[in-house]
Protein backbone atom coordinates (compact mmCIF):
# COMPACT_ATOMS: atom_id res chain seq x y z
CA UNK A 1 0.00 0.00 0.00
CA UNK A 2 2.84 2.39 0.70
CA UNK A 3 4.28 1.93 -2.66
CA UNK A 4 1.19 3.04 -3.93
CA UNK A 5 1.11 5.79 -2.12
CA UNK A 6 4.06 6.74 -3.00
CA UNK A 7 3.89 6.04 -6.87
CA UNK A 8 0.40 8.21 -6.84
CA UNK A 9 1.92 11.53 -5.44
CA UNK A 10 5.09 11.53 -7.29
CA UNK A 11 2.88 10.96 -10.46
CA UNK A 12 3.23 13.73 -13.12
CA UNK A 13 -1.01 15.05 -12.73
CA UNK A 14 0.14 15.41 -8.97
CA UNK A 15 3.23 17.29 -9.71
CA UNK A 16 1.66 19.89 -11.88
CA UNK A 17 -1.53 19.82 -9.60
CA UNK A 18 1.81 21.04 -6.58
CA UNK A 19 2.98 23.16 -9.06
CA UNK A 20 0.28 25.39 -9.52
CA UNK A 21 -0.39 25.71 -5.92
CA UNK A 22 3.44 26.57 -5.25
CA UNK A 23 2.85 29.22 -7.84
CA UNK A 24 -0.47 30.72 -6.33
CA UNK A 25 1.93 30.40 -3.18
CA UNK A 26 4.42 32.64 -4.48
CA UNK A 27 2.25 35.22 -6.01
CA UNK A 28 3.41 34.20 -9.52
CA UNK A 29 1.63 35.46 -12.33
CA UNK A 30 1.33 31.95 -13.85
CA UNK A 31 -2.02 31.28 -14.86
CA UNK A 32 -4.07 29.20 -16.86
CA UNK A 33 -6.41 31.22 -19.56
CA UNK A 34 -10.20 30.47 -18.66
CA UNK A 35 -10.95 29.72 -22.59
CA UNK A 36 -8.13 26.97 -22.30
CA UNK A 37 -9.34 25.49 -19.13
CA UNK A 38 -12.55 25.30 -20.65
CA UNK A 39 -11.39 23.75 -23.88
CA UNK A 40 -9.61 20.99 -21.70
CA UNK A 41 -12.15 20.13 -20.03
CA UNK A 42 -15.09 19.15 -23.08
CA UNK A 43 -11.83 17.57 -24.30
CA UNK A 44 -11.68 15.43 -21.13
CA UNK A 45 -15.49 14.78 -20.71
CA UNK A 46 -16.17 13.98 -24.21
CA UNK A 47 -12.20 11.69 -24.51
CA UNK A 48 -13.53 9.47 -21.10
CA UNK A 49 -17.15 9.23 -22.69
CA UNK A 50 -16.06 7.90 -26.22
CA UNK A 51 -13.44 5.48 -24.95
CA UNK A 52 -15.95 4.58 -21.79
CA UNK A 53 -18.67 3.97 -25.15
CA UNK A 54 -16.16 2.38 -26.98
CA UNK A 55 -15.76 -0.27 -23.86
CA UNK A 56 -19.05 -0.42 -23.45
CA UNK A 57 -20.23 -1.94 -27.16
CA UNK A 58 -21.52 -5.50 -26.84
CA UNK A 59 -21.65 -5.55 -23.12
CA UNK A 60 -24.36 -7.20 -21.88
CA UNK A 61 -27.05 -4.92 -20.14
CA UNK A 62 -27.78 -7.06 -17.49
CA UNK A 63 -24.24 -6.35 -17.06
CA UNK A 64 -24.30 -2.69 -16.11
CA UNK A 65 -27.51 -2.94 -14.16
CA UNK A 66 -26.53 -3.30 -10.86
CA UNK A 67 -23.31 -0.81 -11.17
CA UNK A 68 -26.13 1.55 -12.31
CA UNK A 69 -28.94 1.24 -9.67
CA UNK A 70 -25.93 1.44 -6.40
CA UNK A 71 -24.88 4.91 -8.48
CA UNK A 72 -28.24 5.75 -7.91
CA UNK A 73 -28.89 4.74 -4.41
CA UNK A 74 -25.62 5.96 -3.39
CA UNK A 75 -26.32 9.08 -5.18
CA UNK A 76 -29.70 9.68 -2.98
CA UNK A 77 -27.79 8.41 0.02
CA UNK A 78 -24.62 10.54 -0.40
CA UNK A 79 -26.13 14.10 -0.50
CA UNK A 80 -28.44 13.35 2.00
CA UNK A 81 -26.27 12.31 4.77
CA UNK A 82 -23.86 15.04 3.79
CA UNK A 83 -26.63 17.45 4.81
CA UNK A 84 -27.09 15.72 8.26
CA UNK A 85 -23.67 15.83 8.82
CA UNK A 86 -23.29 19.61 8.16
CA UNK A 87 -26.46 20.25 10.18
CA UNK A 88 -25.12 18.49 13.29
CA UNK A 89 -20.86 20.21 12.87
CA UNK A 90 -21.24 23.16 11.63
CA UNK A 91 -23.52 26.68 11.69
CA UNK A 92 -23.91 26.93 7.73
CA UNK A 93 -27.70 28.39 6.98
CA UNK A 94 -29.95 25.66 4.76
CA UNK A 95 -28.90 27.02 1.57
CA UNK A 96 -25.28 26.61 2.36
CA UNK A 97 -25.67 23.07 3.74
CA UNK A 98 -27.79 22.30 0.80
CA UNK A 99 -24.97 23.78 -1.83
CA UNK A 100 -22.58 21.77 -0.17
CA UNK A 101 -24.35 18.74 -0.33
CA UNK A 102 -24.97 19.17 -3.85
CA UNK A 103 -21.43 19.30 -4.43
CA UNK A 104 -20.63 16.31 -2.21
CA UNK A 105 -23.22 14.20 -3.93
CA UNK A 106 -22.20 14.98 -7.57
CA UNK A 107 -19.00 13.94 -8.58
CA UNK A 108 -15.33 15.62 -9.78
CA UNK A 109 -14.04 14.31 -13.84
CA UNK A 110 -11.03 15.06 -12.63
CA UNK A 111 -10.97 12.66 -9.66
CA UNK A 112 -12.72 10.16 -11.95
CA UNK A 113 -9.87 10.35 -14.53
CA UNK A 114 -6.91 10.49 -12.00
CA UNK A 115 -8.18 6.90 -10.49
CA UNK A 116 -8.46 5.37 -14.17
CA UNK A 117 -5.03 6.34 -14.43
CA UNK A 118 -3.99 5.13 -11.32
CA UNK A 119 -5.74 1.66 -12.01
CA UNK A 120 -4.32 1.35 -14.90
CA UNK A 121 -0.63 1.97 -13.72
CA UNK A 122 -1.41 -0.29 -11.24
CA UNK A 123 -2.94 -3.32 -13.26
CA UNK A 124 -6.28 -3.14 -12.51
CA UNK A 125 -8.91 -3.29 -14.95
CA UNK A 126 -11.45 -1.11 -15.40
CA UNK A 127 -14.82 -2.07 -15.87
CA UNK A 128 -16.44 -0.93 -19.19
CA UNK A 129 -19.57 0.98 -17.49
CA UNK A 130 -16.79 2.57 -15.55
CA UNK A 131 -17.81 6.18 -17.30
CA UNK A 132 -21.20 5.30 -17.28
CA UNK A 133 -21.52 5.40 -13.20
CA UNK A 134 -20.08 9.11 -13.28
CA UNK A 135 -22.52 10.24 -15.85
CA UNK A 136 -25.17 8.97 -13.56
CA UNK A 137 -23.75 9.90 -10.24
CA UNK A 138 -23.56 13.27 -11.34
CA UNK A 139 -27.44 14.44 -11.59
CA UNK A 140 -29.42 13.04 -8.33
CA UNK A 141 -26.70 14.47 -5.66
CA UNK A 142 -27.46 17.86 -6.95
CA UNK A 143 -31.15 17.45 -7.35
CA UNK A 144 -31.15 15.69 -3.60
CA UNK A 145 -29.11 19.04 -1.97
CA UNK A 146 -31.16 21.64 -4.11
CA UNK A 147 -34.54 19.70 -2.59
CA UNK A 148 -32.82 19.56 0.93
CA UNK A 149 -32.29 23.79 1.28
CA UNK A 150 -35.19 24.49 -0.86
CA UNK A 151 -38.01 21.94 0.88
CA UNK A 152 -39.05 24.64 2.92
CA UNK A 153 -40.31 26.88 0.77
CA UNK A 154 -43.90 26.83 -1.04
CA UNK A 155 -43.05 28.20 -3.94
CA UNK A 156 -40.89 26.20 -6.53
CA UNK A 157 -40.17 29.41 -9.04
CA UNK A 158 -36.78 28.32 -10.91
CA UNK A 159 -37.30 24.42 -10.55
CA UNK A 160 -37.60 23.96 -14.51
CA UNK A 161 -34.30 25.82 -15.37
CA UNK A 162 -32.42 23.91 -13.13
CA UNK A 163 -33.52 20.81 -13.94
CA UNK A 164 -32.21 22.00 -17.44
CA UNK A 165 -29.64 23.33 -15.99
CA UNK A 166 -28.03 20.14 -14.37
CA UNK A 167 -29.12 17.50 -17.56
CA UNK A 168 -28.39 19.93 -20.16
CA UNK A 169 -25.32 20.73 -18.58
CA UNK A 170 -21.88 20.50 -20.71
CA UNK A 171 -20.54 17.21 -18.53
CA UNK A 172 -23.56 15.35 -18.77
CA UNK A 173 -24.52 16.13 -22.17
CA UNK A 174 -20.73 15.12 -23.42
CA UNK A 175 -20.23 12.14 -21.20
CA UNK A 176 -23.84 10.63 -22.57
CA UNK A 177 -23.15 12.01 -25.84
CA UNK A 178 -19.34 10.62 -25.86
CA UNK A 179 -21.18 7.37 -24.54
CA UNK A 180 -23.52 7.00 -27.54
CA UNK A 181 -20.73 8.09 -29.81
CA UNK A 182 -18.46 5.47 -28.72
CA UNK A 183 -20.92 2.85 -28.81
CA UNK A 184 -21.30 3.44 -32.28
CA UNK A 185 -18.13 3.75 -33.81
CA UNK A 186 -16.39 0.16 -31.90
CA UNK A 187 -12.91 -0.17 -31.71
CA UNK A 188 -12.43 0.04 -35.65
CA UNK A 189 -14.60 3.48 -35.74
CA UNK A 190 -12.10 4.62 -32.83
CA UNK A 191 -9.00 3.48 -34.35
CA UNK A 192 -8.55 6.91 -36.42
CA UNK A 193 -8.99 9.44 -33.84
CA UNK A 194 -7.32 7.35 -31.11
CA UNK A 195 -4.13 9.38 -31.10
CA UNK A 196 -6.25 12.36 -29.81
CA UNK A 197 -8.42 10.81 -27.50
CA UNK A 198 -6.37 8.24 -26.07
CA UNK A 199 -2.65 8.87 -26.54
CA UNK A 200 -3.03 11.98 -25.40
CA UNK A 201 -5.16 12.00 -22.41
CA UNK A 202 -2.69 12.02 -19.84
CA UNK A 203 -0.34 15.39 -21.32
CA UNK A 204 -3.82 17.35 -21.48
CA UNK A 205 -4.88 16.07 -18.22
CA UNK A 206 -1.03 17.21 -16.79
CA UNK A 207 -2.30 20.81 -17.85
CA UNK A 208 -5.76 20.66 -16.48
CA UNK A 209 -4.37 19.92 -12.66
CA UNK A 210 -1.76 22.73 -13.05
CA UNK A 211 -4.92 24.80 -13.70
CA UNK A 212 -6.67 23.54 -11.05
CA UNK A 213 -3.19 23.77 -9.04
CA UNK A 214 -3.32 27.30 -9.30
CA UNK A 215 -7.15 28.13 -8.61
CA UNK A 216 -6.76 26.37 -5.21
CA UNK A 217 -3.47 28.29 -4.40
CA UNK A 218 -5.41 31.14 -4.28
CA UNK A 219 -8.57 30.17 -2.92
CA UNK A 220 -7.21 28.67 0.29
CA UNK A 221 -6.14 31.95 1.48
CA UNK A 222 -9.40 33.02 2.60
CA UNK A 223 -10.77 29.27 3.63
CA UNK A 224 -10.00 29.91 7.18
CA UNK A 225 -12.61 32.09 7.73
CA UNK A 226 -15.27 29.25 7.24
CA UNK A 227 -14.90 27.56 10.54
CA UNK A 228 -13.37 24.33 11.87
CA UNK A 229 -16.20 22.51 10.91
CA UNK A 230 -16.02 22.59 7.12
CA UNK A 231 -12.33 21.37 7.43
CA UNK A 232 -13.35 18.30 9.18
CA UNK A 233 -16.78 17.71 6.91
CA UNK A 234 -14.22 18.39 3.73
CA UNK A 235 -11.61 15.85 5.16
CA UNK A 236 -13.45 13.28 6.75
CA UNK A 237 -16.68 13.19 4.82
CA UNK A 238 -15.35 11.94 1.37
CA UNK A 239 -12.91 9.05 3.07
CA UNK A 240 -15.74 7.78 5.12
CA UNK A 241 -18.00 7.36 1.70
CA UNK A 242 -15.10 6.59 -0.36
CA UNK A 243 -14.95 2.99 2.12
CA UNK A 244 -19.03 2.72 2.15
CA UNK A 245 -18.81 3.05 -1.43
CA UNK A 246 -16.27 0.55 -2.33
CA UNK A 247 -18.09 -1.66 0.22
CA UNK A 248 -21.31 -1.48 -1.59
CA UNK A 249 -19.28 -2.37 -4.95
CA UNK A 250 -18.13 -5.37 -2.99
CA UNK A 251 -21.17 -6.52 -2.17
CA UNK A 252 -22.76 -5.60 -5.27
CA UNK A 253 -20.10 -8.02 -7.45
CA UNK A 254 -18.41 -5.09 -9.38
CA UNK A 255 -14.55 -6.63 -8.70
CA UNK A 256 -11.49 -4.86 -7.68
CA UNK A 257 -11.58 -2.38 -10.27
CA UNK A 258 -15.50 -1.36 -10.05
CA UNK A 259 -15.41 -1.34 -6.47
CA UNK A 260 -12.48 1.06 -6.44
CA UNK A 261 -13.99 3.19 -9.53
CA UNK A 262 -17.47 3.32 -7.35
CA UNK A 263 -15.63 4.29 -4.18
CA UNK A 264 -13.72 7.39 -5.61
CA UNK A 265 -16.81 8.54 -7.32
CA UNK A 266 -18.78 9.14 -4.05
CA UNK A 267 -16.05 10.29 -1.96
CA UNK A 268 -15.27 13.11 -5.09
CA UNK A 269 -17.07 16.12 -5.48
CA UNK A 270 -18.54 18.31 -8.25
CA UNK A 271 -16.75 21.93 -9.25
CA UNK A 272 -18.17 21.94 -12.85
CA UNK A 273 -21.74 21.10 -12.54
CA UNK A 274 -23.12 21.84 -8.98
CA UNK A 275 -22.28 25.30 -8.68
CA UNK A 276 -24.09 25.97 -12.40
CA UNK A 277 -26.94 24.34 -11.06
CA UNK A 278 -26.50 25.82 -7.45
CA UNK A 279 -26.39 29.53 -8.87
CA UNK A 280 -29.59 29.31 -9.96
CA UNK A 281 -31.77 27.76 -7.50
CA UNK A 282 -29.87 28.39 -4.35
CA UNK A 283 -28.91 32.25 -4.92
CA UNK A 284 -28.24 33.30 -1.59
CA UNK A 285 -25.57 30.22 -0.97
CA UNK A 286 -22.18 30.99 -0.57
CA UNK A 287 -20.58 29.22 -3.56
CA UNK A 288 -16.87 29.91 -2.71
CA UNK A 289 -17.55 27.66 0.46
CA UNK A 290 -18.36 24.62 -1.55
CA UNK A 291 -15.63 25.34 -3.76
CA UNK A 292 -13.02 26.07 -1.72
CA UNK A 293 -13.83 22.87 0.36
CA UNK A 294 -14.02 20.76 -2.67
CA UNK A 295 -11.26 21.97 -4.86
CA UNK A 296 -9.16 23.47 -2.05
CA UNK A 297 -9.32 20.31 0.37
CA UNK A 298 -11.01 17.09 -0.94
CA UNK A 299 -9.24 17.12 -4.04
CA UNK A 300 -5.61 17.20 -2.87
CA UNK A 301 -6.93 14.96 -0.19
CA UNK A 302 -8.52 12.25 -3.03
CA UNK A 303 -5.91 12.61 -5.45
CA UNK A 304 -3.03 11.92 -2.79
CA UNK A 305 -3.67 9.42 -0.68
CA UNK A 306 -7.51 9.00 -1.34
CA UNK A 307 -7.67 7.10 -4.55
CA UNK A 308 -4.36 4.46 -2.89
CA UNK A 309 -6.93 4.14 0.05
CA UNK A 310 -9.97 3.04 -2.07
CA UNK A 311 -8.01 0.66 -4.40
CA UNK A 312 -6.22 -0.94 -1.65
CA UNK A 313 -9.24 -1.20 0.58
CA UNK A 314 -11.46 -2.67 -2.57
CA UNK A 315 -8.09 -5.00 -3.35
CA UNK A 316 -8.43 -5.69 0.47
CA UNK A 317 -12.34 -7.11 0.16
CA UNK A 318 -11.70 -8.46 -3.24
CA UNK A 319 -9.51 -10.83 -1.89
Amino acid sequence: MLESFVTNFFSAPVLAFALGILAAAIRSDLKVPEPVTQAISIYLLLAIGLKGGVALRGVPLVDVAAPAALAVLLGILVPAAAYGLLRLITRLNRDDRGSMAAHYGSTSLVTFTAALVFLADSGIEVPAYAATMLAILEVPGILVGIVLARRHLARTAGWGATFHEVLAGKSVVLLLGGLGIGAVLGEEGFAPISVVFADGFRGVLVLFLLALGTEVGQRLRTFHHAGPGIYAFALGFPPLVGLIGVAAGTLGGLGVGGSAILGVLVASASYIAAPAAVRIALPQANLSLALTASIGLTFPLNLTLGIPLLTWFAQTLGA
